[in-house]
């Protein structure tokens, strides 16, 4: 089997996975729903995932590339880290409009699993990625220096993801979304550059 058809059958099986659990839950969905919409023989669902839950960590993974990928393009010209900032914010709050039913799915699955330490090593690319963004910034001055990189890295992205989280998955709506954006922006922007 070439490397295009094992990818090609992986993915099949990955989204229909993503469509019919999240449309049906993940306890009602069977292995044979899965396989028949994703046009492969159940035994290939085997080739790649020993259970129905090992379908949850792909998932997340999936998740994150997708997020990785639309991130970087959207804030690759960047004029500076607070530009950058704010396309983060706003690229975080497409996907997680675009997304929250497997984000919804994803965390469910992974909670039931009992395996959320396997969201932290899916995110460690994605956490290296800001923390490298946010050396940059230390070195051109734009923001202060006297931070843990790593520590706030991850906070930052999580802070960010919290927030447009709740605002679309939560219903926190009392204000509006480029409201919600600024004051995730401002708020972060007020704990990294250094009062003048």
């Amino acid at each position: 089997m070439s490397a295009t058809t094992v990818n090609d059958k992986y993915n099949a099986i990955l989204q229909a996975a993503i469509e019919i659990i999240s449309e049906k839950g993940l306890y009602s969905t069977s292995i044979s729903d899965i396989v028949k919409k994703a046009g492969v023989a159940q035994g290939t669902f085997y080739l790649y995932f020993r259970s129905k839950n090992a379908l949850i960590p792909a998932i997340a993974q999936n998740l994150i590339s997708i997020t990785m990928e639309k991130i970087k393009e959207k804030t690759k010209d960047h004029a500076d880290f607070m530009e950058f900032l704010r396309t983060f914010i706003e690229e975080i709050y497409n996907i997680t409009d675009e997304y929250k039913d497997v984000i919804v799915l994803v965390y469910s699955g992974l909670a039931i699993d009992h395996s959320m330490e396997i969201w932290e090593t899916i995110y460690k690319p994605y956490y290296q990625w800001f923390e490298d963004e946010m050396q940059r910034a230390i070195a051109n001055n734009e923001i202060i220096g006297q931070l843990n990189v790593k520590w706030t890295s991850k906070m930052i992205v999580n802070v960010v993801e919290n927030a447009a989280e709740r605002f679309f998955i939560g219903r926190d709506q009392d204000i509006t979304r480029e409201e919600s954006q600024r004051e995730v922006f401002h708020f972060l922007q007020r704990s990294m550059v250094a009062a003048k």
